[in-house]
């Protein structure tokens, strides 16, 4: 089958919703033609080069922009967090993944399990590396997710949608909410269809792609980057981190190791024999060995003592060492 056929089971849509369909895409900054770049196919190399990423210096800008919505947005999957509840992400193709790709950073970063932050896509696990045809369009492809993971009002869902209009995003967050959840909507479009059915709406407005239409560029950038500050500052604020430091890391291969031993010698100024020492001794927690270097607390001291600082490394060491 030539690469521009469609599989023989695609089957286009009704002519009156697929003239609505181009009406709406044409309403979209994501899917313009910026006729600046008309002659792309014509620059050397070098040039395309400097033209694409001139273009992406300018998804930075979009997202501070949108820093109040994204402040609000960590207070409130923290407040959840807190609550037992868990950050759920979806999306369908690029988003999706771009949520996928966050979660699944997330246990080995700040030692989380697995279930804490969870991404969904529309389509399901062959959607993450294959596409799978007419998913995105369906509005209620997340509800047996949604079952199966009992979504309640603990939990806060992310919906990622470059144009803000996809069905499978559009219908999880409205039946998210209607369960109590926390929704947030992140699109590259102002005045998404997905942020009239969210509590909280990140608009990163990236302007044209590179190539028109090719949403995993700007957009794609923006969401990953809206993704990285909604996981990490949350973390943050969770006590997963200490003085800019991951001390909540799990050392799942050696290098990870390795980088747990630099964590605690820097933190503490010990060299690496006893910080790997201290380590071996708590049974791997970095925090704990942290403690046990600066405090000389015994090992079982350590887990009581974070216990009581709800896990804030900090605050266990204000309490053992108040002057």
């Amino acid at each position: 089958m030539p690469s521009d056929t469609l599989p023989p089971d695609t089957l286009p849509p009704e002519p009156a919703r697929l003239g609505a369909l181009i009406a709406e895409l044409d309403t979209l900054t994501t899917e313009s033609f910026d006729r600046d770049r008309s002659d792309l196919d014509l620059l050397d190399t070098r040039a395309l080069v400097t033209a694409m990423n001139a273009e992406d210096h300018r998804v930075a800008d979009a997202v501070a922009a949108c820093g109040d919505d994204i402040a609000a947005a960590v207070d409130g999957i923290v407040a959840r967090l807190r609550r037992g509840g868990r950050l759920i992400y979806l999306g369908a193709g690029t988003a999706g993944r771009v949520g996928i790709l966050d979660a699944s950073e997330c246990p080995p970063t700040f030692g989380t399990p697995p279930e804490l932050v969870i991404g969904l896509i529309a389509g399901g696990e062959t959607a993450i590396h294959t596409a799978v045809e007419g998913a995105e369009d369906d509005p209620d492809g997340a509800l047996a997710d949604f079952d199966r993971l009992g979504l309640d009002e603990r939990d806060a869902v992310v919906g990622i949608s470059a144009s803000g209009r996809t069905p499978y995003v559009r219908g999880a967050l409205a039946h998210a909410r209607s369960r109590g959840a926390l929704t947030i909507a992140v699109a590259a479009n102002a005045d998404s269809v997905i942020a009239t059915v969210a509590d909280i709406a990140i608009e990163t407005v990236v302007g044209p792609e590179f190539v028109a239409g090719s949403t995993r560029l700007k957009a794609g950038t923006a969401q990953k980057l809206v993704a990285n500050m909604l996981t990490t500052l949350t973390m943050v604020k969770l006590g997963k981190t200490y003085r800019g430091v991951m001390v909540d890391l799990l050392a799942t291969n050696d290098k990870l190791r390795a980088r747990s031993i630099r964590t605690v010698a820097l933190v503490t100024g010990c060299d690496h024999a006893q910080a790997e020492r201290a380590l071996g001794e708590v049974g791997g927690g970095v925090k704990r060995a942290i403690l046990r270097v600066l405090t000389g607390m015994d090992p079982a001291a350590t887990a009581r003592a974070l216990d009581d600082a709800d896990g804030f490394l900090r605050v266990a060491l204000t309490l053992a060492l108040p002057d």
